[in-house]
C-alpha cells in the first residue's frame, strides 16, 4: 500500500474513515467543503490537505469520496475544479455516498471516458462503526478492481461483499434502507400500543430482545432502549434517513414495484424533519407517533 490515497468528504462517516486509513500507515491527500474539516485531517500524520477535488485527484492512485447527496456527487466527481478534470486515466475512485443508481451510472460513464474506474462503495454502519472500522462495504462496479481497493476497505471495515456491477451497490443499499426506515417507524407504532394498552414497555423490550421471537432484529436492538429514554442523539440523522426512503422509494417505484407500507414510512420522516427533528437520531421519527397518539413513549 505505497500508492497514494485521495479521501474527499470528511463529514460524520469519511473523517474517522479517513483516521483510520492515516493511523494504518496509508499516505493520504484530502478535501472537503469545510475548512474546519479538512484543517483537523490535515493534522493527522500523512495526511496532507488539497485545494481541490481535482487536486485530490492529480495526486492519487485511488479515490474514496463520501459525500452527503446526488447533486453533491456530480459536482464533486464532474464539475469544475471537480475529481474528473484533474484525474488521470488508471485512477480508481470509490464513491462511499448512499446515491442514487442514476447518479452512479452518470459520474460512472463520464470516468470510463477519461480511462477511470469508477465503483460505488455504499455502506452499512453509522458514526460508530466508522470509527471503530467496522463499516460493512456493499461493493459494485468492475469486479476485477476489487482486489485494488480491498486492502483500503478493510482498513475501514470489518467486511466488503461485490454485489454486482455498476450502481448494484447503490440499488442494494437502499433497498436496506427502506427497509430499516420501515422497521423504525414500526418499532415506533408498536411501542406506541404498549404505553397506550398499559403493557410496560420495557418489559415488552426484555421479552423481544430475549424471547428469540420474529420482532427482534438490529434496530430494535440498538434503538427501542433509546426510545424508551428518551435518548435522540444522532448515530445517523432523521434527515439522512428521509433522504434514503425518497431513494429507495423512487427506486421502487422505476421499478413498477407496489410499496404502500413505504410510502407511508417516507410520509412520517417528512412530517417528522418538517417538523424540526431532522438533525437528531433518525430514531426520532418516533416523535411523529408520539404526537399521533397525544403522549410521550419515554418516562422522562
Amino acid at each position: 500500500m505505497n500508492e497514494t490515497v485521495g479521501f474527499i468528504g470528511l463529514g460524520t462517516m469519511g473523517g474517522p474513515m479517513a483516521a483510520n486509513l492515516a493511523k494504518a500507515g496509508v499516505r493520504l491527500v484530502v478535501h472537503d467543503a469545510s475548512a474546519a474539516a479538512l484543517a483537523a485531517a490535515g493534522k493527522l500524520a500523512g495526511v496532507t490537505a488539497a485545494k481541490s477535488a481535482a487536486d485530490v485527484a492529480a495526486r492519487s492512485a485511488v479515490l474514496f469520496t463520501c459525500l452527503p447527496n446526488d447533486d453533491i456527487v456530480r459536482g464533486v466527481y464532474l464539475g469544475a475544479a471537480g475529481i474528473a478534470s484533474g484525474a488521470q486515466a488508471g485512477l480508481v475512485t470509490c464513491d462511499c455516498s448512499t446515491v442514487s443508481p442514476e447518479a452512479t451510472l452518470d459520474v460512472s460513464r463520464a470516468l470510463a471516458a477519461r480511462g477511470i474506474t469508477h465503483m460505488d462503495t455504499p455502506m452499512l454502519g453509522s458514526q460508530p462503526q466508522a470509527v471503530s472500522g467496522e463499516i460493512f462495504f456493499i461493493v459494485g462496479g468492475e469486479k476485477a478492481t476489487l482486489e485494488r481497493i480491498t486492502p483500503f476497505l478493510e482498513i475501514m471495515g470489518r467486511m466488503h461483499m461485490y454485489v454486482g456491477g455498476s450502481a448494484m451497490g447503490n440499488r442494494v443499499k437502499l433497498i436496506h434502507n427502506g427497509l430499516a426506515a420501515v422497521t423504525s417507524v414500526a418499532v415506533a407504532e408498536a411501542l406506541a400500543v404498549c404505553v397506550e394498552s398499559g403493557v410496560d414497555p420495557y418489559t415488552f423490550y426484555d421479552v423481544v430482545r430475549s424471547g428469540g421471537g420474529m420482532a427482534f432484529g438490529t434496530y430494535f436492538d440498538r434503538r427501542a432502549r433509546r426510545m424508551l429514554d428518551g435518548e435522540f442523539s444522532p448515530t445517523f440523522m432523521c434527515e439522512l434517513m428521509r433522504k434514503d426512503a425518497g431513494l429507495a422509494l423512487a427506486l421502487a417505484r422505476a421499478s413498477k414495484v407496489p410499496v404502500p407500507m413505504l410510502e407511508e414510512t417516507k410520509r412520517t420522516y417528512d412530517e417528522a424533519v418538517d417538523s424540526g427533528w431532522g438533525k437528531e437520531d433518525f430514531s426520532a421519527v418516533t416523535h411523529v407517533i408520539e404526537r399521533r397518539v397525544g403522549r410521550k413513549l419515554s418516562r422522562g
